[in-house]
C-alpha cells in the first residue's frame, strides 16, 4: 500500500467515525501535507463530502474544514 493510499483509507475512517478535518488536523493525525488531495480522490472514490471555508478570526486565514455527507 502506497502512503497515499494508507492517508486516505485513514481519513475516509476518520471522516465515517462523525468527525470533521482541517488540513492541519491531517498534518498531525495522519502526516498528511495534501488533504485537498485525499478529499479528492475520496470524492472520485463516490464519497459525498461537505466542505465548509473557515476563516481564522486572528490571523484571517481561511481555511477548508471537511465532513462526510452520510446518505441514508
Amino acid at each position: 500500500m502506497t502512503t497515499k493510499t494508507t492517508q486516505t483509507i485513514q481519513i475516509l475512517q476518520y471522516l465515517k467515525d462523525g468527525n470533521s478535518i482541517t488540513p492541519l488536523d491531517a498534518l498531525r493525525k495522519f502526516g498528511c501535507m495534501r488533504l485537498g488531495a485525499r478529499i479528492y480522490d475520496l470524492k472520485q472514490a463516490g464519497h459525498v463530502i461537505n466542505t465548509l471555508m473557515v476563516k481564522d478570526e486572528k490571523s484571517g486565514a481561511r481555511y477548508a474544514c471537511y465532513s462526510l455527507v452520510s446518505i441514508d
